[in-house]
């Protein structure tokens, strides 16, 4: 740790004298940061501007997002300072931010929370990431916007944006990877005519197993993804109505450490994961602000197969309908308001024969008032919201006994944000978070297949209260952007998961769930520097600790990590390329020492290095974009990688190794 501080320290006053000295009279690093504080994203009254926001705000722009690479939209993401993954092999990632994951962040797509069963390790995000436009990251108690669970923050995928007037147009992708053959394609197209919208994608993604210099090919590791989605619409002087519908199938391979498989269709054991979609999302003019009605339906058939790949053992259906009515005003005087209700209501069965979570039936209600003020150039925001969630679990004879619970939840919010002199802009937050556990942690009791583990659900435990305070600072002059976030964070009832001693039956290590008090603080630091013309060198750290009060540290909490890049944008006008670059970087994993050892839950995880490069460019023909091109390599070394979030560290495989990916993007 110690040596990971010099060396950013270090870092830091290289970049700094560098730009001190430089006389150029370049201001691309200046403007750069002036055009991405003026980017529209999720505020608590409405649409903000990035530099409103009180809280922390990553944003992943599309061209970022063709950039990078990965097996899966969630590895994508995790490149973001603050946020990493819960991984199983190549095909399944869940979000973590700032050491929280499962049902602790919500993710949003096509403007309502995704709900796909993600209690469980092995369940990824149900999202084709080719239809995902860019990216926002909230970070921070976000329970004023969406209620329970959001306790760490919020990950928004955007949709293509619509076309405008007239437009009729699309677009081609493909993606190949040599680690592990994947071969992906996807086709867009859509348009706005007369006011009329409509859009409509399909994608298809394979893979096979992957390898890596410790375990070879790892057996069963290749999966299967194939998604198709639609958008029809109207707008007009009233405001907009849209009716987005969607489809994605995943059918992975469960790893196990054995087996001889190393093809792209999976063998037993192996899952089959379906989501469906309905949302309809509308928004109307309405005196002096807007009244949005979002209406969501979607339903998640999780069915995994070991014995029979005719018959499922554990069958998992999951019934959601969103809904959020809310009034957004602009009042004028620096005053913007928004109310509403919003919640949801889902309803679970089994439909397998072998059970680890009883069937249960949900629903939540949450009402909310939010308003944003401008005092000259100060905005503060703040907010109060109150839930109710109820919960009903089905008796399952000698299994499951029928319960019910209540769990209430008021969560409320207050931020600052005021620009002191014309380069510094100081930001504070403090904010109440709420989350009701989830069935797994009330009612399990089986073995969790994939995990390697029998779970045991604790009736007992109650709703987790966070309290966080949020720091940061952003500096921005001619030659070097800097931003800086800290948070402390204080959990009520922190539910986790640890060993207890005992074996199941069939010689499974049993994991029960129980709670304590937590405390976590942590941060971010993040460099851009300029010094000569197209020149970029930019390094961002991040870290977090976390511990039960009187206890341990806490389970499943990310290393410190330092990311560095050096980037140089060859051209941004050229006749034949355009927005050419090249980049090399390098992802630096910190050992982590801070785990949970009761029972042997967790163990020690050494620090590894990544090193990477990528270069992109468009080609221009007769003055249009006729493609673009990335060429991005990733573990060069060929390094053997095993993340301390990774489920198959405590099966001794690795993450994979070496790899090569290339992207070809054709607009029409």
């Amino acid at each position: 740790m110690k040596q990971t501080i010099f060396t950013l320290s270090l870092l830091c006053v290289c970049m700094a004298a560098t730009a001190q000295d430089m006389r150029l009279d370049s201001t691309d690093v200046f403007y750069k940061h002036l055009e991405l504080n003026e980017i529209v994203v999720t505020g608590l009254a409405g649409d903000s501007k990035m530099k409103e926001m009180p809280a922390p705000v990553s944003v992943i722009r599309p061209t970022d997002l063709a950039a990078r690479t990965g097996g899966n939209i969630i590895s994508t993401v995790a490149a973001e300072p603050g946020v990493s993954e819960i991984t199983t092999g190549g095909g399944i990632s869940k979000p973590v931010i700032r050491g929280m994951g499962y049902n602790r962040v919500v993710v949003v797509s096509d403007g309502i929370r995704q709900e796909g069963q993600q209690w469980g390790d092995e369940h990824g995000i149900e999202i084709d990431g080719s239809a995902i436009h860019s990216v926002e990251i909230l970070k921070g108690p976000a329970s004023l916007m969406y209620g329970s669970d959001a306790l760490a923050g919020i990950v928004i995928f955007h949709p293509e944006p619509v076309r405008a007037p007239g437009e009729v147009s699309g677009n081609i992708s493909s993606e190949y990877q040599t680690n592990n053959g994947l071969k992906a394609y996807s086709l867009d197209a859509g348009g706005n005519l007369k006011g009329w919208l409509w859009n409509g994608r399909f994608s298809d993604k394979k893979a096979h197993a992957y390898e890596n210099a410790l375990n070879g090919k790892v057996a069963n590791s290749g999966y299967r993804e194939r998604a198709a989605s639609g958008m029809l619409g109207r707008n007009g002087s009233w405001g907009y109505s849209r009716l987005r519908f969607g489809y994605y199938h995943l059918t992975p391979g469960m790893i196990e450490g054995e087996g001889d498989n190393f093809g792209y269709s999976p063998e037993l054991p192996f899952q089959q994961v379906r989501h469906y979609k309905i949302v309809s999302d509308n928004t109307f003019r309405l005196g002096s602000g807007n009244l949005k009605a979002i209406l969501g339906w979607q339903r998640n058939r999780r069915q995994e197969y070991e014995e029979d790949a005719g018959e499922a053992g554990l069958d998992f259906r999951l019934n959601t309908f969103n809904y959020d009515f809310r009034y957004q005003s602009t009042l004028g005087r620096g005053w913007k308001t928004a109310f509403g209700l919003a919640g949801m209501s889902q309803e679970s069965e089994n439909l397998g024969e072998e059970y680890l979570i009883p069937a249960y039936r949900l629903f939540d209600a949450g009402l909310f008032a939010t308003a944003t003020k401008s005092f000259g150039p100060l905005t503060m925001s703040g907010g109060l919201r109150t839930d109710v969630r109820w919960l009903h679990s089905k008796a399952l004879e000698g299994r499951f006994d029928e319960f019910s619970r209540r769990f209430p939840g008021v969560s409320a919010s207050l931020g600052a944000v005021c620009p002191l002199g014309e380069h510094l802009t100081v930001r504070a937050n403090v904010a109440r978070g709420f989350r009701a556990p989830n069935l797994a942690e009330l009612g399990s009791n089986g073995e969790h297949e994939g995990t390697f583990r029998f779970e045991l659900g604790n009736r007992d435990l109650k709703p987790e209260y966070s309290l966080q305070g949020d720091l940061g600072v952003d500096f921005t002059s001619r030659y070097v952007a800097i931003q800086a976030s800290l948070f402390v964070s204080r959990i009520d009832h922190y539910i986790f998961a640890a060993r207890n001693g005992d074996l199941s039956d069939e010689g499974r290590p049993v994991y029960a769930f129980r709670s304590g008090l937590a405390r976590l603080r942590g941060g971010e630091l993040g460099i851009d520097v300029h010094p000569v013309h197209a020149l970029h060198l930019s390094s961002a750290f991040s870290c977090v600790y976390a511990r039960e009060k009187g206890g341990d540290d806490l389970p499943l909490i990310p290393p410190p990590r330092l990311f560095s890049e050096v980037k140089w944008e060859i051209t941004h006008d050229g006749r034949l390329f355009n927005n050419a670059f090249v980049s090399l970087n390098l992802d630096w994993n910190l050992e982590q020492n801070h785990f949970y050892a009761a029972g042997g839950t967790e163990t020690a995880t050494p620090s590894y290095r990544l090193l990477g490069a990528s270069a992109g460019t468009d080609v221009i023909i007769g003055g249009k974009k006729r493609f673009s091109l990335y060429l991005i390599g990733s573990n060069l070394t060929d390094e053997t990688c095993m993340p301390h979030l990774s489920r198959l560290k405590y099966i001794d495989i690795g993450n994979m190794g070496r790899n090569v990916t290339f992207k070809l993007l054709i607009p029409w």
